[in-house]
């Protein structure tokens, strides 16, 4: 039952920086003759979008998506983050549901410097975006809970590095994402949703993973099939591997709206699908696949050959130790648990949807050097984890994370809403998700029940999930319609999405599209209602199948077309100006 160990390699390091410098001289170049009209916007669009570099939809500027493979990030790193938002994103920087780091508003003559600084410190953008395969994504807090089945984030980076930069994968039919799970009660990454999704599992004690194939959100939901109850660690590459070429070769190239992994499953048959697999494997097991080494990169990931000293906290101020603050006993409650590792504690840092300034990611980075591991580690609900604090420490913590507008507590509660970037800058949003989240952090800031605390917001800006919507209890996604011939935001409720009792993801269900500005209204009536109505016991999900969807339409009926219409309804949550679609190509489903 060996661990994976992964090591530096001399060679491996030079050629990694060599391919670095090579990839981000050749997007200078394109960069340049599209720059000089020798190129076209459609003959550079699969340049940059293989860098991670989109267009927004404010004219000249781009979004720039910086991977951080299972969400681990050193605090050096932090602070090239800090670093780049300051010189290029005016101090801005915004985490999102893939474990990604993005930056909004930079201008294309500042994309290569930008790309070069994240290299320094062992960070990319490439694949980050178009049909590649994704940020590899894990459970963050892998290594740190006891209920975990084993560590997957070697793996996780073995993956990561095993197929970056590799031409054969690089322009698949469309974009294909890769998951790991530790196995524990709970699993923090949705691994239903996932092209491939790895649980860890033990079996005579032997290593491996339970791997479902074929998951997907975006306007029609799919969950994972399972592939395999058990494969041995060692066999994961090439299996991936066997999945993606069946991808490449079989996928829809002519449609992207049919062309994810999802589909080839739903037209040719889950049988078809699964012989294909094993043939694919097959050869590579006999003829070969991509490089399987267990050398990565230092820093690659977070992944360090020596692990840095853990902090003392000396350096962190002091909260009176006599001080009452009912504060801080809410952010004790809702944003601490204790590790696996006796004596240390791990720290939930709630975003405000996955937006921080560059004071907030240097003074994140100071507190993980000063208290804990040097590591800082990001979540696919947005928030990062600060780790190994000792129990002792934790005041001095909180008090630190006060100075950066970042103690505040109810981590994972109804009021942590999740949301993309929505119109903020995407060319595909019809809405402003992100001003939608703040409306509802506040409007169910007042519920004290313990059952509606517990319960989960996502919100996207338009139909393709970036948000999550279809996982979340209440879930949003924009669209818009017209009244007395004017353009009104509206957004589709959804309700009951999540986990079921015997952990197993279910997607929401579609209620009603209902304008932007009652959605807070419905929002206050569901809740009122389940506070009354649930029973003993009853999770919200089978509370809203007991009631069915007619009932939660019948209940925000009279919302959905109001027989008076103010000003206020034909604006966007946060505008002071008339609501009017506007859309672009789209390049940012995440």
């Amino acid at each position: 039952m060996a661990d994976l160990v992964l090591h530096t390699d001399p060679a491996v390091e030079a050629q990694f920086n060599q391919t670095v410098e090579a990839d981000i001289a050749a997007f200078e170049g394109v960069a340049k003759e599209f720059t000089e009209g020798k190129l076209t916007p459609d003959e550079f669009r699969p340049h940059r979008l293989r860098r991670g570099v989109y267009t927004q939809r404010q004219e000249g500027v781009h979004m720039i998506r910086t991977k951080i493979p299972g969400g681990i990030l050193t605090a050096n790193q932090m602070d090239v983050l800090a670093e780049c938002a300051e010189d290029f994103a005016g101090g801005k920087g915004h985490l999102t549901t893939r474990q990604n780091m993005q930056y909004h508003f930079v201008p294309l003559p500042q994309v290569a410097p930008l790309l070069r600084k994240l290299a320094v410190g062992r960070l990319t953008t490439r694949e980050a975006c178009y049909n590649t395969i994704r940020n590899v994504t894990a459970s963050p807090l892998s290594g740190l809970r006891g209920d975990e089945v084993f560590d997957v984030q070697p793996y996780c980076r073995q993956t990561a590095f095993a197929f970056l930069h590799k031409e054969a994968y690089d322009s698949m039919p469309r974009k294909f994402k890769i998951a790991f799970y530790t196995g524990g009660a709970k699993d923090d990454m949705a691994i239903a949703i996932h092209d491939v999704g790895c649980t860890a599992v033990i079996k005579d004690g032997q290593k491996g993973f339970r791997v479902v194939v074929g998951g997907g959100l975006g306007p029609m939901p799919v969950e994972a099939r399972l592939l395999d109850e058990f494969l041995p660690a060692e066999q994961l590459i090439p299996r991936i591997e066997a999945v993606l070429r069946l991808f490449n070769k079989n996928g829809n190239r002519k449609n992207k709206n049919l062309a994810r992994l999802k589909f080839v499953l739903r037209d040719r048959g889950w049988d078809w699908v699964k012989e294909t697999i094993e043939a694919e494997y097959a050869e590579i097991l006999k003829g070969g696949g991509v490089a399987v080494s267990t050398a990565v990169p230092e820093n690659f990931a977070g992944f360090q050959t020596v692990a840095p000293a853990l902090g003392t906290g000396a350096q962190l101020p002091v909260i009176g130790a006599t001080s009452v603050d009912p504060e801080l006993d809410r952010w004790l409650a809702t944003n601490v648990e204790e590790q696996k590792q006796t004596g240390y504690a791990i720290v939930t840092v709630r975003t405000t949807q996955g937006n921080l300034s560059s004071e907030q990611m240097r003074g994140l980075a100071r507190i993980a050097r000063d208290a804990g591991d040097s590591y800082l580690r990001v979540s696919i609900m947005q928030n990062v984890y600060l780790a190994y604090i000792p129990v002792h420490n934790l005041r001095r913590v909180y008090s630190a994370l006060l100075t950066l507008g970042l103690a505040a507590g109810g981590a994972h509660e109804i009021t942590d809403t999740l949301t993309c970037p929505g119109a903020y800058s995407c060319n595909l949003a019809l809405t402003k998700s992100m001003n939608l989240g703040a409306a509802l952090t506040a409007s169910t800031r007042k519920y004290t029940d313990a059952e509606v605390k517990k319960l989960s917001i996502h919100i996207s800006g338009c139909p393709n999930a970036c948000g999550q919507h279809w996982t979340a209890d209440l879930g949003f996604f924009g669209n818009s319609r017209k009244i007395n011939g004017r353009e009104v935001p509206y957004y589709l409720m959804m309700l009951g999405g999540g986990y079921d009792s015997d952990g197993v993801m279910r997607f929401a269900a579609m209620v009603q599209s209902l304008p932007a500005k009652l959605t807070t209204v419905a929002v206050n009536r569901v809740l009122e209602h389940f506070m009354k109505d649930r029973q003993t016991g009853e999770s919200f999900r089978n509370y809203v199948l007991r009631n069915k969807i007619t009932f939660f339409k019948e209940l925000t009926a009279d919302l959905v077309k109001p027989t008076e219409m103010d000003e206020d309804m034909y604006k966007d949550w946060g505008d002071d100006v008339t609501y009017s679609l506007q859309l672009g190509r789209g390049e940012c489903a995440s």
